[in-house]
């Protein structure tokens, strides 16, 4: 089977892509896994240290091809503030409990979870259930996503598994990091399979 064994950064290439992945935010990191694109081309995601690919991305194979990566919708939440100062206080809340989260211009995005949504909403916000790819904040150590190939980035470790769970089940008083060893929650999008592990 054929491996990608590189990534080259959001929009970085011009070559034209000989298939496309859709994958959601799990999905998008991971270090080895079989893939299988729209077009049916199935290849071993094979690299040295886990990425966090983005949409736009594009996975390079052994011969030179590139498979172009597009982030899957996902059931999300946009959390609205009153003002500037009030999303900023939604948004500490948010990282007080290492809620992978995306900042837009007028909102934040997090995944669908009943007991932040019932914190938030307490808090003042509006809450609005949406469909929508998810890209939340890579983190202050997360490498800048330009041009990159996989030796790149480094292998944070446990720090990957921390991202996608339905935190309901989960204590959101307090920093943690039970997310170690949990298994993730994938959806058929109909679009392309993923299989494999980290």
């Amino acid at each position: 089977m054929i491996r990608a064994t590189a990534v080259i950064g959001q929009y970085h290439w011009i070559e034209a892509a000989i298939d496309t992945v859709v994958l959601d935010f799990d999905d998008r990191h991971r270090r080895r896994m079989v893939m299988t694109g729209t077009r049916g081309l199935e290849f071993l995601l094979d690299l040295e240290n886990a990425v966090a690919l983005r949409g736009g991305d594009a996975l390079v194979l052994e011969d030179g091809r590139r498979v172009e990566v597009v982030a899957a919708p996902e059931p999300l939440i946009e959390i609205r503030g009153t003002d500037p100062g009030h999303l900023v206080r939604l948004a500490w809340h948010l990282g007080n409990r290492h809620l992978p989260t995306q900042i837009m211009a007028k909102g934040l995005r997090i995944r669908r979870d009943h007991v932040i949504e019932e914190m938030v909403r307490g808090l003042g916000a509006r809450v609005i259930e949406i469909e929508a790819p998810f890209d939340p904040e890579g983190g202050a150590y997360a490498p800048a996503h330009q041009s990159h190939a996989h030796h790149d980035h480094a292998d944070h470790g446990c720090s990957h598994d921390h991202h996608g769970h339905a935190h309901g089940k989960h204590d959101h008083g307090h920093v943690h990091d039970e997310h170690c060893g949990h298994d993730h929650h994938h959806r058929d999008h109909g679009h392309s399979h993923a299989h494999g592990h980290k």
